[in-house]
């Protein structure tokens, strides 16, 4: 997972149109990798630490939409 630093990740610098976009990316992450968990666990022996990866990088995305929607005053 790529992770930017400094002012440009904090959003300090980005304006109410990236911060939406920045929400409908993560959303379209968040589906992908439920989609990824739900095809994994359909296979005869599933990985779970590639389950447990996805799952850990979903709650990383809906942390960054919680902290997109809290900038837009939502």
């Amino acid at each position: 997972m790529c992770q930017a630093s400094g002012a440009f990740a904090s959003g300090k610098f980005m304006g109410k149109k990236n911060h939406k976009k920045a929400i409908r990316s993560l959303n379209r992450r968040i589906a992908e990798h439920q989609e990824k968990i739900k095809l994994e666990y359909e296979k005869n022996s599933p990985d779970e630490g590639l389950v447990r990866h996805w799952e850990t990088e979903i709650r990383a995305f809906e942390k960054g939409i919680q902290q997109a929607l809290k900038r837009l005053g939502k």
